[in-house]
């Protein structure tokens, strides 16, 4: 018995093994997680940090993207991804990967981006990539690469990019596989140990190659001899650390060099000017950590007629005099990032008659330079992260078809009415991270084309009544900050389209959003909500005047308990995201989602909630996505009769969930995400139903379900939660069957014996004891007898009884007897009649024949007056044998052969014709007084 229990816990066991390794069923990974997408053909499977030494042999096949990065992998085995036929995306960087099998990818006939940065490889040989003929992009950057087979790349058919960033290539030969490719576009060699590109070292004919990277490289020597690439559009030198013999035989062999990137500190002036006069199609150039000749640099880069950007970084211009952009009349884009600028003369720009984008960002300009006013043709003007204080009336004078301007960390403190008054069609305006307390009439100028507004993380402001009246044309409003503002009533009236706004304030006042009839999207920083429900007049609901509102967002910094209205989002029949952060910290009014049907996502988090009425959820029937993160939950009865029949997405981490129900989860249907992390699960029995439903169940993913770990008991801590052994939770269920079916044979074997040998024996037991309870309750009444003897026969003996018993004995003789057809007394059960008729008469006489002997009533008859024989041992039994019956034929017939052998009896065959002794015998017997019976066998009486 033992053994089959344990052969059935093995097979349970390998069942859900089975279940649970599954490629196609694996939901719960053990290492990995899915990534929720509603998109069906997306399957993004995330094995990021998770230590692992081992490609997981659970990833499900038809999974799409898969991230293996921040992991400690230190090979990929030939098998470890075959069967992941779909994959399009792989990424495994960050590992130890020193060694790739060949083949190992044989099987990702889909794969489009292969990403292998950040590990240990150092060389690519003849199989690595065998099957990728699919693959767009391979990145292989920061690792330890010196060498490349020639056959490496012959499979790659398809691609496109290759990255090498930061290897230990140092012969230009290595790369000539690459080149060769029909379809390659990029190829970035930036950081190894190349000392010299020389067409020579190509061997080939032709490259469809069109942007190079070689910064970061000791390149001595950069030589074209032959038209090899006709297509080169990009090429970047920057960082190269030495000074380059330029050789470019002829310049028709870079004709189709658009951009360019140089910087070094260690280039001389003479090769930059060397690269820039063999580049007659250039038309952006990158300057970077240039120190030396800088302007005469930009004056021969200048003199490309074609060249229309110029980005200078990291270069020292402190301040920029009239002559220094004389000659580029032709740039439409100007960069300046991080040059130490201070100061543009009045002049500077004003050769710079097509310009239309100007970056000044991360220098150390005080205002907004002069130079800027006669630039009529500008349409963007980042002068962020500078030192500006102050805004003049005339610093953007003449700016009539700037379309974008950022003013962002900056230490602007004022923003005068005047400040944008000639900005007619600004469509983007950013001054966040500023010190603004008040913009005053900034925003009454007609600036009607302007569609976002950023004025985040500033100081405190006031907003008044139709500050923003004339941005009609506004769509997104940025003020949020730390420090809340203080919103009158009407305050952005006149932003008739209006669609985002993001706002701290200190509490919900139903004024403020007047006029916003058109916002879809709004975002409200609470510093305090404490006097929220005083603050609206007459209790109207706050955002009553939104109906066209589709995402509202609620975040509480520093709060006490709130006082929510119940009506709060009263009003919002269009609302499909609601969230909110430290805004619900008492309980969710029943009613609170009455008024939005079209709630998609709901996420209420960081929030002191720990138990929900199902109710709350019944008006939002469509709901998708719930998150319930960070409360202090401990049940999740409340989903069970929540209605949520479309919800897919739940995430509960974060609470004090220590004992699932997973018959939950059946009133999810469409559950496919299941989030929780950090929960203090006990690893009990009690969750046993659970722990089986997250390793069984093949629709809803357990997110990094694999990763719980017990809470409780304290013996359990630290281990695995879905290790426990919940085998010893239940029964054996085959063992359980067996016993019942063991059980079940058993008692059919033994009724079958007693019924075939016992079966008489037990009708007779039966029989005597309800003749012995009947003895026992007449004993007790002393009750005399009624009659002198109950005659017992068969109908078949009926005539004899009539026609010559009764005649003689009642008639003659004068014994009163009980019949059964005469005497009993109807309506009583048969068996109580019988029992009746032998103790209300002194003597029993049955009249035995065949017939007799086969009957049943006469059979219950016998045996109770053969019971009263042995019980009282009296002589109350007379046996008349109405034909001879030989005795071993009596066997069968009870305790029939037991008493004739024990008892006398009268015979009336042998009676013949001499009638009268055989009836003066039984007057004899029957005027024979109560005497022990005789137990040894008499002589016949004739």
């Amino acid at each position: 018995m033992q053994a089959k229990g344990q052969r059935s816990l093995f097979l349970i066991s390998l069942l859900s093994f089975l279940v649970q390794y599954n490629p196609l069923l694996a939901f719960s990974l053990k290492n990995c997680t899915i990534v929720y997408s509603e998109d069906v053909t997306i399957l993004w499977v995330k094995c990021d940090s998770r230590g692992l030494a081992a490609i997981p042999d659970d990833i499900p096949r038809n999974a799409t993207i898969l991230h293996l990065g921040s992991n400690q992998l230190l090979k990929i085995p030939r098998t470890a991804l075959k069967h992941l036929s779909n994959l399009t995306t792989l990424n495994a960087e960050m590992n130890q990967i020193s060694h790739i099998d060949d083949g190992a990818f044989a099987d990702l006939g889909k794969l489009r981006t292969l990403d292998m940065d950040y590990n240990q490889l150092t060389s690519l040989t003849d199989n690595m990539f065998e099957g990728l003929s699919e693959l767009v992009e391979l990145t292989l950057d920061d690792n330890r690469i010196s060498h490349i087979s020639p056959a490496a790349f012959q499979s790659l058919v398809s691609l496109e990019v290759v990255c090498l960033n930061n290897n230990q290539l140092y012969q230009i030969r290595d790369i000539a596989p690459i080149v060769k490719l029909p379809t390659i576009n990029d190829l970035l060699l930036a950081n190894n140990n190349f000392t010299s590109f020389q067409s020579d070292d190509l061997p080939l004919n032709v490259s469809n190659l069109q942007v190079l990277k070689l910064s970061g490289n000791p390149l001595r020597r950069f030589s074209i001899t032959a038209d090899i690439f006709p297509r080169l559009r990009s090429l970047d030198f920057e960082d190269c650390s030495s000074d380059i013999e330029w050789d470019v035989a002829n310049k028709t062999f870079l004709r189709s060099l658009t951009e360019l990137s140089l910087g070094d500190f260690y280039v001389s002036f003479e090769t930059y000017r060397a690269m820039l006069q063999t580049t007659d199609s250039l038309q952006q150039l990158s300057l970077s950590l240039i120190i030396t000749e800088i302007d005469g640099l930009i004056e021969v880069a200048c003199r490309i007629p074609s060249l229309r950007r110029l980005d200078i970084t990291s270069s020292e211009i402190s301040s920029v005099d009239d002559n220094l952009f004389r000659s580029c009349s032709q740039l439409t884009e100007l960069v300046l990032y991080y040059t130490g600028l201070s100061k543009l003369s009045q002049h500077s720009l004003i050769s710079m008659t097509r310009l239309r984008s100007l970056r000044l960002f991360g220098n150390r300009l005080h205002r907004v330079p002069i130079a800027l006013r006669g630039l009529s043709t500008l349409e963007r003007l980042d002068l962020s992260a500078n030192v500006i204080s102050d805004i003049d009336c005339l610093d953007f004078l003449n700016l009539t078809r700037l379309t974008f301007l950022d003013l962002t960390q900056n230490r602007i403190s004022n923003l005068l009415g005047c400040a944008f008054q000639s900005l007619y069609n600004l469509k983007f305006l950013h001054l966040g991270e500023n010190g603004l307390f008040t913009f005053d009439n900034t925003f009454k100028v007609n600036l009607r084309n302007l569609q976002i507004l950023t004025l985040g993380n500033n100081g405190y402001f006031t907003l008044r009544p139709e500050d923003f009246r004339n941005l009609s044309s506004l769509q997104y409003l940025d003020l949020e900050s730390d420090k809340p503002s203080t919103v009158y009533e009407w305050a952005f009236k006149g932003l008739d389209h209006l669609q985002a706004l993001s706002l701290s304030i200190r509490h919900l006042e139903i004024e403020i959003f007047r006029g916003l009839t058109h916002l879809e999207n709004l975002t409200l920083h609470f510093s305090s909500i404490w006097n929220q429900r005083s603050s609206l007049q007459n209790d109207e609901p706050p955002f009553s005047n939104l109906p066209n509102l589709k995402t509202l967002i609620l975040r509480v910094h520093d709060a006490d308990y709130p006082d929510v209205p119940p009506d709060l989002l009263k009003g919002l029949n269009s609302l499909e995201y609601f969230m909110s952060e430290k805004y619900f910290l008492k309980s969710l009014d029943q009613d609170l989602f009455k008024h939005t049907p079209k709630l998609k996502s709901l996420q209420i988090i960081h929030s002191n909630l720990s138990d929900l009425t199902p109710e709350v959820f019944w008006p939002i029937p469509n709901l998708q996505i719930l998150d319930l993160s960070n409360n202090k939950f401990k049940s999740l009865d409340f989903l069970a009769r929540a209605g949520l029949k479309a919800l897919s997405w739940l995430k509960l981490s974060g609470n004090g969930l220590s004992v699932i129900n997973e018959t939950v989860f059946q009133s999810l249907p469409a559950l496919k995400y299941l989030d929780l992390n950090h929960n203090s699960l006990t690893c009990e029995c009690s969750n046993a139903g659970f722990i089986q439903w997250v390793q069984s169940n093949n629709q809803t993913q357990v997110v990094n379900g694999h990763q719980y770990t017990c809470a409780f008991p304290v013996s359990q801590q630290g281990n695995k939660f879905l290790d426990f052994d919940i085998s010893s939770c239940w029964i054996d269920a085959s063992f359980l069957c067996f016993i019942c079916s063991s059980s079940l044979v058993v008692l059919t074997l033994l009724t079958c014996f007693i019924y075939h040998f016992l079966r008489w024996h037990l009708a007779y037991a039966y029989y005597l004891f309800l003749a012995f309870l009947y003895d026992k309750r007449r004993r007790r009444r002393d009750t005399p007898h009624c009659y002198d003897a109950f005659v017992s026969y068969n109908v078949h003996d009926e005539a004899w009884v009539y026609r010559e018993m009764l005649p003689v004995l009642e008639g003659e003789q004068g014994w009163r007897l009980c019949l059964h057809h005469r005497d009993f007394e109807p309506g009583k059960p048969i068996v109580e009649n019988i029992t009746e008729a032998i103790y209300g008469s002194r003597k029993t006489i049955c009249v035995i024949s065949r017939h007799y002997l086969s009957s049943e009533w006469c059979s219950r008859e016998i045996q109770m007056a053969s019971f009263r024989l042995f019980d009282e041992h009296e002589d109350v039994l007379i046996l008349l044998f109405m034909e001879d019956i030989p005795v071993h034929q009596m066997s069968l017939y009870h305790r029939m052969r037991g008493l004739i052998k024990r008892r006398t009896y009268l015979s009336w065959p042998q009676a013949g014709q001499h009638t009268g002794a055989f009836w003066q015998n039984i007057r004899r017997a029957l005027e024979t007084a109560g005497r022990p019976a005789d137990h040894t066998r008499p002589n016949l009486i004739q």
